[in-house]
């Protein structure tokens, strides 16, 4: 079972030491590549790029996001210069999602399949890329069908796989598997496994980002909120099931959000291997 991990970015020393243990607790786990998200707009930028650093001294394998939004094709060059003069061999590229009241924010680029092409064309297969979908359909799409064929548009433009948004329905994934069957798109799909750690936090992500928590899920969390263990445990259940059945599905492998907090992630895996 292939797994990866994913971090966001430290900005300050304190948050970067306690992602280097985080980071060491799970090399346990022997992962793939773990990636490190990219902040809209400018807002964690640099600090990806601080984090990328410190965290390949410990670990090779460390991924970037990199998103459209504010980018132009100057400080993409720039990104990617660096990056292939740091050995990142692969790299997480999203359309990203622009800050609330700024307007535009896209620069030069409008969607991932854009930044995509863009840097096949400048880097050719130096990078592994890997791009975002949604098993639930993004939020923004009118359709699934117009979701999927956006999502199609970022495998010609050379995608090597993709990580899927979080979900808690196994069958969203089994959908989503066959429907890219029908379209002709064959990389490999990545479930992302988002674990329980918080409701209120979760419920809110949730919001933003399209991800549909069940009713029953939902109904049960909120009735154990103001008990964190008891939250824990249940969505310890919950998440360690639903990884189980992804796996029965033939999933290629797990790509965890860890929110930088190792304990409930390590505990699903324990789980699964025991």
């Amino acid at each position: 079972m292939k797994l990866s991990f994913e971090f966001f970015p430290s900005k300050t020393d304190v948050g970067l030491e306690h992602l280097h243990v985080t980071l060491q607790s799970l090399l346990a786990y022997k992962p793939e590549y773990c990636s490190v998200t990219f902040g809209a707009g400018g807002s964690t930028q640099d600090a990806t790029m601080n984090t990328v650093t410190a965290l390949m001294q410990q670990f090779a394998h460390i991924a970037p996001h990199i998103s459209c939004v504010g980018m132009c094709k100057q400080r993409i060059d720039n990104l990617l210069q660096q990056y292939q003069a740091m050995g990142v061999k692969r790299l997480v590229v999203l359309r990203g999602d622009q800050p609330s009241g700024s307007g535009s924010a896209f620069g030069d680029f409008h969607y991932a399949a854009d930044l995509v092409a863009y840097i096949r064309e400048l880097t050719g297969e130096y990078f592994h890329i890997s791009v975002g979908v949604y098993p639930e359909k993004h939020p923004q799409a009118q359709t699934m069908q117009d979701d999927l064929a956006h999502f199609k548009s970022k495998v010609q433009a050379g995608a090597d796989a993709a990580i899927t948004q979080y979900f808690y329905n196994a069958e969203a994934y089994y959908n989503l598997r066959n429907d890219c069957e029908r379209l002709g798109i064959d990389i490999p799909l990545i479930p992302g496994i988002m674990p329980v750690i918080q409701f209120s936090q979760l419920a809110r992500f949730s919001d933003m980002c399209g991800a549909q928590i069940p009713r029953y899920m939902r109904q049960r969390l909120t009735g154990l909120s103001d008990d964190t263990d008891a939250v824990q445990a249940y969505g310890l259940e919950i998440v360690t099931r639903l990884c189980q059945r992804l796996i029965e599905f033939g999933a290629p492998g797990l790509h965890f959000y860890t929110l930088n907090k190792p304990t409930i992630t390590s505990k699903v895996i324990e789980t699964l291997i025991s």
